[in-house]
């Protein structure tokens, strides 16, 4: 039985989860700058016709955040499974939608069942922002993700202020360094020697570092030099809505071209 007590709203939003916005899904590869391969897909909630996710997100209110966080796990993987996906799933959640962790993942596990796509290819990411006010609780929804072989991450790492923080109170298996850090990283010391940081410290820790918001090849390669090949942005792919975009060619061709530089960090086992 686990320790994590039932929150207050835990049943009622069972019974009343509220009504979820309409909504699909965008996917944006995330490529290894080595290899070429795509290593996973994101997916970015999308208004249905068009438009962009800040029209879905702000009709998120306190009676439809639980609705919208199971619909969004069981959109992007039913999705993914249409569409073939080989790669890793990385899906965004919100921990202060998550009431009972293992209670709460059941609508993720029907639909990975359901729809035959592996569980050890989801990814979980919650964003520095959105975390949870209670450090148990989301070490309690980390550790049931983990239990049923779903990996972790912690999304636009160094966005906020306390980053350094939540690491050393959870360790994903992932971390994504947001594009704060990332724009015009080749012409800034002061972010480059940040990310150089944080990519030495996730490499002792055996935590897998992907760059977001890759838009330039002199971006992509300063990067590689700094160790992370794990890569993110429009400078490979635009995020697509309902399929998995292309990676860009002559992206690639100009990566290729450039000097190796060493491995990528592996695959944490946290």
């Amino acid at each position: 039985m686990s320790s994590t007590p039932a929150r207050p709203n835990a049943c009622r939003m069972c019974r009343d989860p509220g009504v979820a916005p309409e909504f699909t899904m965008a996917f944006q590869p995330i490529v290894d700058c080595d290899s070429g391969a795509v290593f996973a897909h994101e997916a970015l909630v999308r208004p249905i016709g068009g438009g962009t996710a800040l029209e879905v997100l702000s009709a998120i209110t306190d009676e439809n955040r639980y609705a919208f966080d199971q619909a969004c796990r069981v959109k992007a993987i039913t999705l993914a499974a249409e569409l073939g996906m080989r790669s890793l799933l990385n899906i965004n959640f919100l921990p202060n939608a998550v009431y009972q962790p293992a209670a709460c993942i059941r609508a993720t596990l029907q639909a990975a069942s359901r729809t035959g796509f592996p569980l050890e290819q989801i990814v979980f990411e919650v964003t520095e922002d959105e975390r949870s006010r209670d450090a148990a609780h989301l070490r309690a929804i980390f550790t049931e993700y983990k239990r049923h072989g779903m990996l972790t991450a912690i999304d636009d790492f160094g966005a906020g202020h306390s980053g350094l923080n939540l690491l050393a109170q959870f360790q994903p298996d992932i971390i994504k360094i947001d594009m704060a850090l990332t724009r015009d990283i080749d012409t800034d010391p002061v972010r480059r020697t940040i990310t150089r940081t944080v990519a030495r410290m996730c490499a002792d820790l055996g935590i897998t570092v992907i760059a977001e918001g890759i838009e330039t090849l002199e971006e992509a390669l300063c990067l590689r030099e700094l160790g992370i090949h794990l890569l993110q942005g429009y400078y490979f792919a635009r995020p697509q809505v309902q399929a998995l975009p292309p990676i860009s060619c002559s992206a690639l061709d100009a990566l290729r071209g450039a000097s190796p530089s060493r491995s990528a960090v592996p695959l944490g086992t946290h």
